[in-house]
């Protein structure tokens, strides 16, 4: 087969995996599933998740684990590494800090000048730099000290971290992520750099800029909840819910008939439904009792609301949806696994291959050096135009992303319709533009050029085929219906723009059973099985709270770049779908494939985690109502535990100690540990403020705030990720429309006058 004919996006590209944990492992899948030649260098024991299962058990005859053969499939393993192969490769991936990658030979800066077109991207808990630089850490720790355990659970109990190691994945995804985006640049004549990510950062940015919404509404710092209602029993199960709009709560009181519901204001809300928990529930709970889960469900689609059976690894493979979506692909190793999270109309993901022996490919002659050149350095993806449909958050984080290494994004709004995470969350009543104090789209939608057209108009859909016909990628995360409703189904802008990459990240695809449900990141994260295992083992299952969304986000970022390349082999654009449901079943594979191989449903274990050999939990110190996260590995951080101690028994030890101080004796001595923290002061964090994580922007609404970044230390030529605060409404109307669509200033003004652009909501 020819260069050209390729199926796979990613042919002929080269990476070497250095990896002892699941980011890493994760990382080197999504690459090998695109196509990618993945080396993975592993010690002559093997990697130590080829032992590692969830649930505890032992895999039969010494074969590997099955989270290690569905992260390793298609890959070839190698024990030694050599210069030669490091200069035959395009992207290296690393998981160590900077002295352990010292310890094993790895210097980015000397690989840099081996090889100057290499992408180095190197995964650690807190980075290369910085005070945390080498503190120990666990997922676990990590989750603490970005403030997304300290927001979740009920205040009567103890904070709740997130089941599932979902911080690994959204680290993975990134690392491939950024290594895609570095390779772009060198592509395009630029110069090979060091991605240094910190897994801190990748999993702050899976909270939703609590310190924005403290800043921007005026709100004090976000204490501990769950949503109301969120998952509820029914009369055979649970039934999950999630609510974003003030419209859906609406719809949710007319179906479960309580009118009453519609009386009180706060309750249009999430974050004012807490302190009505008991009052909402005592009236829903009748009624959900009475109904079947399958019942509930159907009737919540009438109304448009996304409502979903809760999933486990024991019931998710048999759903529906993803049996006629075929979701769900054997593995050569004897199970079932979820496909790659998207699907290309012009290209396919590799074949499932096994997964490697131990240094199966030792003895082969692996590549031939690459051509070296010295290229510039500067922002990877600079000179990318992306026309961005996307509302909410998992469509934005993708964009956010693309932006930040130097696309130019140009989100799409309308005056009738603007991006609801504009004002969903809660507004201010203070002020002329309430709309311009979200959050959430603060946070997500930096660097980004906002234009308002009307796309039921003629005129329109003229300058946005116009706009389009001039991108290099259209990404969207409607439901499947709205973009052909307004003529801009795949057909019509592929013919347009043969070489135009459409992204569509449609809730549960483009096809099935499903297909025009509405859902939301808790809806993923309840049916996939995270909600399954996070919460307390006696109490109800507890959502993620929306964790998720940038997760598919990161994801559809990375397929974006993936068909690009494609597009630039072989000149052809395509649709690429790229379901958030796909996204999330991939990060909780390991839950139907241990039950498939062992009969074990991971459950709810509180905050104790699914990892055997280690404990961890989170304990109350003195204060009020201060908590630390603690993780001990080994028979020897237990021994240090034990010191530390002394006589006392550590629980009661902790409750006498300021959390503060105990936690930096507890690092001292080798042993994770973290504050559980609200997510509104993660900015007080000296590592992320000494790596810059957040950066200063004024918007000419809301004036200075800190904005988050993406997970990874400047490379060269970068010197600082934010270049413009969030667009106001329609405020870049008369600079991309004269710049790429012919108008004139009188045209502006007859636009706008027919309301066809704008910059303030209809109505207002």
């Amino acid at each position: 087969m020819s260069e050209d004919a390729a199926p796979t996006p990613l042919h002929d590209l080269r990476v070497l995996e250095i990896s002892d944990r699941i980011a890493g492992a994760y990382c080197g899948k999504l690459l090998t599933d695109a196509g990618a030649d993945v080396v993975k260098v592993e010690p002559a024991e093997g990697d130590r998740l080829r032992r590692f299962t969830a649930c505890g058990a032992v895999p039969d005859d010494g074969a590997d684990a099955p989270l290690f053969t569905f992260l390793n499939a298609g890959k070839r393993s190698i024990t030694v590494l050599s210069d030669e192969l490091l200069a035959g490769a395009d992207i290296v991936i690393v998981t160590a800090t900077r002295s352990a990658a010292t310890a094993l030979g790895i210097d980015p800066d000397r690989l840099l000048e081996l090889a100057p077109p290499l992408v180095v991207v190197t995964i650690s808990d807190f980075g290369w730099t910085g005070p945390w630089a080498e503190r120990p850490a666990t997922e676990f720790t990590l989750q603490a000290a970005s403030g997304l355990t300290g927001f979740r659970g009920d205040p009567a109990g103890p904070p709740i971290s997130i089941g599932g190691d979902l911080g690994e994945y959204q680290g993975g995804v990134w690392a491939a992520y950024g290594a895609l985006a570095a390779h772009h640049g060198v592509r395009h004549g630029g110069r090979g750099m060091h991605l240094d990510l910190s897994m801190l950062e990748a999993i702050t940015l899976m909270q939703s800029g609590e310190w924005l919404h403290s800043q921007l509404l005026k709100a004090p710092h976000v204490r501990r909840s769950v949503e109301v209602p969120s998952i509820e029993p029914a009369k055979d199960g649970y039934v999950g819910i999630s609510m974003v709009t003030g419209q859906q709560w609406l719809d949710f009181a007319a179906m479960v008939e309580c009118p009453e519901f519609t009386e009180v204001p706060q309750l249009q809300f999430q974050i004012g439904r807490w302190d009505y928990r008991d009052w909402i529930r005592e009236r829903i709970d009748p009624w959900m009792r009475e109904r079947t889960v399958a019942e509930i469900v159907e009737l919540g689609q009438l109304f448009r609301l996304p409502l979903a059976p809760l999933g486990n690894g024991a019931t998710v493979t048999e759903m529906d949806h993803l049996k006629e979506r075929g979701v769900f692909i054997d593995n050569p190793a004897g199970f079932r696994q979820p496909r790659p999270p998207w699907l290309m109309s012009a290209a396919a993901p590799a074949p499932i291959r096994p997964a490697p022996v131990v240094g199966d490919s030792a003895a082969e002659s692996l590549w031939e050096p690459r051509q070296s050149a010295a290229g510039t350095p500067g922002r990877p993806l600079a000179g990318l135009r992306i026309v961005d449909f996307t509302a909410f958050w998992a469509g934005p984080a993708a964009t956010h992303s693309l932006a930040a290494f130097g696309a130019d994004v140009i989100k799409i709004e309308s005056i009738q319709r603007p991006d609801g995470i504009r004002y969903s969350g809660g507004m201010r009543e203070d002020v002329d533009d309430w709309w311009e104090y979200g959050w959430v789209f603060h946070a997500m939608n930096t660097n980004k050029r906002s234009v308002t057209l009307d796309l039921q108009t003629n005129e329109g859909i003229r300058l946005i085929k116009t706009l389009i016909g001039q991108a290099d990628a259209v990404i969207e995360n409607f439901s499947p219906r709205v973009l052909d409703q307004f003529g801009l189904g795949a057909d019509v802008l592929l013919d347009l723009n043969p070489r135009l990459v459409m992204v569509r990240m449609p809730a549960f695809g483009l096809s099935g059973p499903w297909r025009d449900r509405v859902g939301f990141a808790p809806t993923m994260e309840q049916i996939a099985g995270l909600a399954w295992v996070t919460g307390l083992p006696d109490g109800l299952p507890v959502t993620p709270r929306g964790a998720c969304d940038p997760l598919a986000g990161t994801h559809a970022a990375f397929a974006l770049l993936a068909a690009l390349e494609f597009t630039e082999r072989t000149g052809r654009g395509q649709l690429v779908e790229v379901p958030m449901i796909e996204s999330v079943l991939n990060v909780t594979a390991v839950q139907p494939i241990e039950f498939e191989i062992f009969g074990s449903v991971l459950e709810r274990r509180g905050n104790r985690g699914h990892h055997p050999g280690e404990t961890q939990d989170v304990y109350r110190c003195a204060g009020d109502d201060d908590w630390i996260a603690v993780t001990v590995r080994s028979d020897a951080e237990a021994d240090a535990l034990a010191a530390l101690a002394g006589d006392a028994d550590p629980v009661e030890w902790f409750t006498t100690q300021d959390a503060a101080t105990v936690v930096e004796r507890l690092v001292a001595a080798g042993i994770p540990a973290a504050e559980v923290i609200s997510p509104s002061v993660v900015i007080d964090n000296p590592q992320l403020q000494h790596r810059g994580f957040f950066e200063p922007l004024t918007h000419p609404s809301t004036g200075p705030g800190l904005y988050p970044c993406p997970p990874f230390a400047r490379p060269d030529g970068v010197d600082r990720w934010l270049r413009r605060p969030p667009p106001t409404l329609g405020q870049h109307n008369g600079e991309v429309l004269t710049e790429f669509c012919g108008v004139t200033e009188t045209d502006l003004e007859r636009l706008a006058a027919a309301g066809i652009i704008g910059t303030r909501p209809k109505g207002l």
